[in-house]
């Protein structure tokens, strides 16, 4: 078992140039206050980057050094919800839907622990681990380089992309190591490594806090046909916790980039990308390593297709969710779902005569019977959340599960069987 290592420091860096170091800075933390500066930094990378960077000077703030850190049941078939209903409603301005079909999924519960995960690209080195007391599997990196989950060669003008993101921060002076993730448009998809000096991109930069400053950072930055601009930081409290993962969710709307860390929207930008940007690729990439610093990636999701909840229902009779999610083997529903359950539920009140049928599907890992059983335990979940957070009528839900019988996909894959863990709704 991998054991997290948390705690420390961090400096955010943002753009790159030729031949220079990351400067040091000076520890400025007094008790629970943060002094935040102003400095130009430059920073070096490959010859691709290089290029795009050689006149870029980037104004950015310092995360100053702090101190060192530290490192479900199932539910029954009535009426009671299975999640932590005080955790659902730190959900209620959360308004993130996946996408309607899931088209990547990574657990890392394909790979074997202590390698790299096949339908992946990196021109360095990760590993899959586990960790104590998380369940699952993760992907760690704690060296230099680019990952590149390859889910498709196209990213749509509609899609959603989720993951879980767990981090140890450095604990050698003021090196920070600072986490990107671009969405970005490739001019050969061979070359990941070159996504500094592409056209077309969205770049979020991922800045963990520390024990002496609970608040984490993030950066925001865009570059539209060949243009780019300074990145914008902003305080990202949901990063300041180093014991639990970060849940994040990003939704491509065209132009329009959200992005949420739990339940706070912390990024909603309208002109983010170019409208004839055409997208291909997600690219990890970590700058820095040191000893002490890691971060880890799990359950990655990417769906394609803008939800439409009201008219799929009302003219269709059905709606087919991805975005109801559950603990593993289990009913217990996750706080990320409440998007999900507030479409279904604005629906539901809209049209106070209509009644619906809840249905749960599973897999087809595990046995017949528990999954059949899992499902029917799923659905009643689904009600009692929309009883209890929603003032819905229960006479006007009834609930089934139909377990592993009724696929929509594939079950020899991870997005497949992803797909086919859903929740229905049908017209009564």
């Amino acid at each position: 078992m991998k054991k997290v290592i948390l705690g420390s420091c961090l400096l955010v860096s943002t753009f790159f140039a030729q031949g220079q170091i990351l400067k040091k800075i000076t520890d400025r933390a007094k008790q629970r206050s943060l002094d935040k500066i102003n400095q130009k930094v430059n920073t070096t990378t490959d010859n691709a980057v290089d290029t795009a960077f050689s006149k870029t000077e980037q104004t950015v703030k310092d995360v100053i050094k702090g101190n060192t850190g530290k490192s479900g049941d199932s539910t029954s078939n009535n009426d009671t919800i299975s999640a932590n209903p005080s955790t659902i409603k730190a959900y209620s301005k959360y308004d993130f839907v996946p996408g309607e079909k899931i088209i990547g999924f990574e657990d890392f519960m394909t790979g074997s622990i202590g390698d790299f995960p096949s339908g992946w690209d990196t021109n360095g080195s990760a590993e899959i681990v586990t960790i104590d007391g998380k369940p699952g599997r993760w992907l760690m990196i704690s060296k230099p380089g680019v990952f590149v989950p390859e889910f498709t060669n196209k990213l749509p003008a509609d899609f959603t992309f989720e993951f879980d993101l767990l981090h140890g921060t450095p604990f050698s002076g003021s090196n920070s190591v600072v986490l990107f993730l671009n969405l970005v448009q490739l001019q050969n998809t061979d070359k990941p490594q070159d996504w500094g000096v592409a056209n077309n991109r969205y770049t979020l930069t991922f800045l963990p806090g520390n024990t002496g400053n609970v608040t984490g950072w993030s950066t925001s930055e865009r570059r539209k046909n060949g243009s780019g601009e300074d990145a914008v930081t902003n305080e990202t409290k949901q990063l300041g916790d180093q014991s639990n993962p970060v849940h994040i969710s990003i939704w491509r709307q065209k132009e329009r980039v959200k992005v949420y860390m739990n339940e706070e929207k912390v990024w909603d930008v309208p002109k983010a990308l170019a409208t004839d940007a055409e997208l291909n690729s997600l690219v990890f990439f970590l700058k820095y390593a040191e000893p002490a610093s890691v971060y880890y990636l799990g359950n990655l999701r990417m769906a394609v297709g803008a939800p439409d909840t009201r008219n799929k229902f009302l003219t269709e009779s059905k709606w087919v969710t991805h975005g109801i999610l559950f603990d593993v083997s289990s009913a217990n529903i996750k706080p990320e779902s409440y998007g999900s359950l507030k479409e279904m539920a604005n629906v539901l009140k809209e049209n106070p005569d209509l009644k619906v049928n809840i249905i749960g599907h599973t897999d087809a890992d595990g046995k017949d019977d528990a999954n059949l059983d899992l499902s029917k335990r799923r659905a009643a979940s689904v009600k009692a959340a929309l009883v209890k957070e929603f003032s819905i009528d229960k006479s006007r839900m009834e609930t089934d599960g139909k377990g592993e019988s009724d696929p929509i996909d594939k079950n020899d894959n991870p997005a497949g069987k992803a797909n086919n863990r859903r929740v229905e709704f049908i017209k009564i």
